[in-house]
């Protein structure tokens, strides 16, 4: 320890006595950092690199992406009041869409395009298909009518067949209760000034539409851009733009909402961007309250923070060197390095303000705070780079990465501190310190906790201890979403998909050596208690084909007459219309007559509709065919190529749903969903469990979670014993004592113990954000703990009401207000990281400055000499 003193006293001796010389170096280094960084700054925001890639299970990620992209995504969701209206918004915006080759790789819609509009039928039961179809080709004259003159008149000529049925008897005035009723209910709401669509689909199926008949979903590739701190910014805002020119909203009452990797990780930086300037201005004004509350002399705040500064730039141009690109935790290296280095610069300034009371001229106080300072300032910097540096063998890369330029930073910080601050100190120079500094009010408090010294230790130790049980409630939230803002679009869209039984927002992937691979895999994880459904290309080949085609044909050879285009039609006149509905209106009532039943009230209330309507403008007459004829046209359309199924094998099934499931070489992919509640976390994690107990080549979905949550805790783990080796092999070499070194470690393991009780107790769960704060309390932790070792070894008394304490309250109000700003990020993650941070660092402050003197009692030479 002498050797550190006598070494960094000397540099701070010629820094003072050559103090031009020192800012000017510092001038120019900082100008060559800001230089360096500015024109090599870069930002990698892919959250998929975040981990090292030669794990097995990153390994099983990387190649399902590369032969089944899954993680740079856009899912373009389409909703609208009717199937017809969804049908129509996703084709036109998927047109327009195609056109745009420069920022899509790929546009596909799961569970829609050509081969589904054509072979939909084949997927039911000849149960389900047999009826619905005879009942078809039985309203082959009433669909006649409506394809022959679509118009108005041409709808009334359906009602029309309709009664005409009923009166031979075929059917009876009851069974178009639901039809007539529907029809009603559109033009009741067209008469009240609603915009509405008329959906045949919904009459056709007799019941009301599934949630996953009105939405639609547009899966896209886009071209990214990981230089930018929103990767898919541009493919995401060329798809609002195509929506808001399509008129989408207007023309078919439609909504668009992006989700999906690529928007979700975009609207996540947006969120930690959000109030991130007021923040920070409301942090900078804290912290030179702080500061002047400490240092007393804007001239001695000025030097601090040109020191920071130059500290700062020095940091991220060798991070930067170091890294080549900024990841998207390695970037908080600038709070850490604001929030702890500063540190450094007020032990070091406090401390001279002290000498300067005590012996009044501006260089012998510099040399002599120099002196005082330089063991306890070394020890520090190099226990806290330690600690930081600990994590850089850890397959956490993106911790990795934030150690390795933190640890140096604080060497950094550190150089600053004793190198360009005293020469900065030299020039400002500082006005006289009047009055002496440390906190004589808390005498009585130093005298009581001298007095009471083994019972409160017995009892902190005794609560500490009681606490642990506590531990195994500990709970980690491996659930990234959870992080994430619920009230963006993107966040908030994917948690309605996921509720969805038939979403593969919760999917895990299997990627087998061929088709017959993955069918054997398929049987085989369907078995799974966990697994709702399997999925693979064999999925798409209908069962009994040979069974359903001939009543599908025999359908379409009914309805193909009715079913082709108009010949010829002349559109009738609005008078023609007009007087179509009265007497529609007129049939309507004669056929209900007084009868009470379901359907005869049904059409007396369509007549007085029609009546209506008849009776309004030709404005009101020609929304009414708004809103019937064009989701007819649709309906027909679809029907005229669900009639033309063809038998579907895999030699013949379209190249775009091929190309989903399975690879040019061979290669199959198998899609697994979850069975139970998706939000349950512990559901997620038993199902990602049983999968791989079946098949250990499964990746993506809950088994990226668990297994990134499992590597992320083992880091910590690893890091956290490297650490405290490190920290305690350099307490050692430097203390020469190992019960020094306890009484230096042991508050540090007790506020971090007592930070993870608290946790418990206040039902906060750590989380891959908020577990940062861990490596950060040792790293402040273990620079209040030596400051304290090495004053108690110098014989000093009364800590509480010490310099030390000035020095070390004030620094640890800027750490807090530097991380708590995090607190009221508008990031749940950011959030909660400033928080644990917050929490952690009232516990190491406390075990610092209240349990650490107690359980170092009276130095050791007093001590001594009270025995004798």
């Amino acid at each position: 320890m002498r050797a550190i003193v006598a070494v960094v006293g000397g540099i701070i001796r010629f820094c003072v006595r050559h103090a031009w010389l020192m800012v000017t170096i510092g001038a120019l280094s900082m100008a060559a950092s800001v230089n360096y960084a500015a024109h090599h700054f870069a930002m990698n925001t892919d959250i998929n690199k975040l981990i090292s890639p030669d794990l097995p299970w990153r390994k099983r990620e990387v190649l399902l992406d590369r032969i089944f992209p899954k993680f740079d995504l856009i899912a373009v969701v389409v909703e609208a009041p009717t199937p017809e209206l969804v049908n129509q918004a996703t084709s036109t915006l998927m047109q327009r869409l195609t056109r745009q080759h420069e920022l899509f790789r790929s546009i596909t819609e799961p569970g829609g395009g050509e081969f589904f509009r054509q072979n939909a039928l084949l997927f039911q039961s000849p149960e389900q298909l047999k009826p619905m179809l005879e009942g078809l080709a039985g309203a082959e004259p009433i669909i006649d009518a409506a394809t022959s003159d679509p118009s108005l008149r041409g709808l009334t000529q359906m009602v029309s067949f309709a009664l005409m049925s009923a009166q031979g008897g075929h059917v009876t005035l009851n069974d178009f209760e639901r039809p007539f009723a529907a029809a009603a209910d559109t033009l009741e709401r067209l008469h009240a000034g609603d915009h509405v669509s008329f959906s045949w689909h919904n009459l056709v199926a007799g019941r009301p539409p599934r949630p996953d008949e009105l939405r639609h979903v547009i899966v896209i590739r886009p071209v990214l851009d990981y230089q930018a701190l929103e990767p898919g910014r541009a493919a995401t805002d060329a798809i609002r733009q195509a929506a808001a020119a399509l008129k989408l909203d207007s023309t078919h009452q439609a909504t668009v909402r992006l989700t999906g990797p690529v928007p979700m990780a975009d609207e996540e930086f947006g969120t930690i961007k959000e109030n991130a300037a007021l923040n920070g201005a409301l942090t900078v004004l804290v912290v030179l309250f702080i500061l002047w509350r400490a240092l007393g002399s804007g001239r001695t705040i000025l030097a601090v923070f040109i020191s920071l500064a130059v500290g700062l730039a020095l940091t991220a141009a060798v991070g930067l060197k170091l890294v080549g690109a900024l990841n998207l935790i390695s970037v908080y290296f600038a709070v850490l390095f604001v929030g702890l280095g500063v540190d450094f610069g007020i032990q070091f300034s406090v401390r001279y303000r002290a000498e300067r009371h005590r012996v009044g001229d501006l260089r012998e106080s510099l040399l002599e705070a120099g002196r005082r300072v330089a063991g306890p300032l070394t020890l520090a910097a190099c226990a806290t780079a330690a600690g930081f540096l600990s994590f850089v063998p850890t397959d956490y890369r993106g911790l990795s990465e934030l150690g390795l330029i933190a640890g140096l930073g604080m060497l950094i910080a550190f150089a600053t501190s004793v190198t360009l601050l005293p020469a900065l100190l030299v020039i400002f120079k500082p006005p006289d310190e009047p009055q002496a500094l440390g906190y004589p009010v808390l005498a009585p408090v130093d005298r009581f906790l001298d007095r009471r010294r083994i019972p409160i230790l017995t009892v902190t130790l005794l609560a500490v201890v009681a606490g642990l049980p506590l531990l195994y409630w500990l709970r980690f939230d491996f659930n990234p979403i959870n992080l994430r803002s619920q009230k963006t679009e993107s966040i908030a869209t994917y948690l309605e998909l996921r509720n969805d039984p038939n979403s593969d927002a919760n999917a895990i992937e299997v990627v087998t050596p061929s088709l017959q691979a993955a069918d054997a895999d398929a049987e085989k994880l369907r078995a799974v208690p966990e697994v709702a459904r399997v999925t693979t290309l064999s999925s798409f080949i209908p069962q009994g084909q040979k069974q359903k085609l001939p009543i599908i044909q025999q359908a379409a050879r009914q309805l193909e007459p009715a079913l082709g285009p108009p010949e010829g039609t002349i559109p009738p006149s609005d008078s023609e219309n007009v007087a179509a509905l009265n007497a529609t209106a007129q049939s309507l009532n004669r056929a209900a007559g007084n009868a009470q039943g379901p359907g005869a009230a049904a059409a007396k209330r369509l007549a007085g509709d029609l009546t209506l309507l008849a009776r309004s403008d030709q404005a009101a007459r020609t929304a009414a065919a708004a809103a019937f004829l064009p989701p007819l046209k649709t309906a027909v359309n679809d029907l005229r190529d669900l009639l033309h199924a063809h038998e579907v094998t895999l030699a013949n099934i379209t190249t775009d749903l091929r190309d989903q499931w399975a690879a040019p070489d061979g290669r199959a992919r198998v899609e697994v969903a979850p069975k139970g509640d998706p939000n349950d976390n512990e559901v997620l994690r038993n199902f990602a469990r049983a999968v791989l107990a079946v098949e250990p080549n499964a990746a993506a979905g809950p088994i990226s979670i668990l297994e990134s949550s499992q590597t992320i805790i083992s880091a910590f783990i690893h890091a956290g014993a490297y650490a405290l080796l490190s920290i305690t092999f350099l307490l050692w070499i430097t203390l020469r004592r190992f019960g020094d070194v306890l009484l230096t470690l042991i508050p540090l393991l007790v506020a971090g113990v007592v930070t993870l009780e608290l946790c418990v107790l206040l039902d906060f769960p750590l989380n891959y954000a908020n577990i940062i704060a861990l490596p950060l309390l040792l790293g402040v932790g273990v620079a209040f703990k030596i400051y304290y070792i090495m004053a108690w070894r110098e014989g000093q008394t009364n800590l509480l009401q010490s310099v030390l304490t000035r020095a070390v309250m004030f620094s640890a109000a800027t750490t807090a207000t530097a991380f708590g700003s995090l607190w009221f990020s508008s990031h749940p993650g950011t959030s909660s990281m400033g928080k644990l941070l917050a929490l952690s660092l009232v516990c190491t402050l406390a075990a610092a400055a209240l349990f650490q003197p107690i359980l170092m009692g009276k130095p050791r030479e007093q001590a001594d000499r009270t025995s004798i």
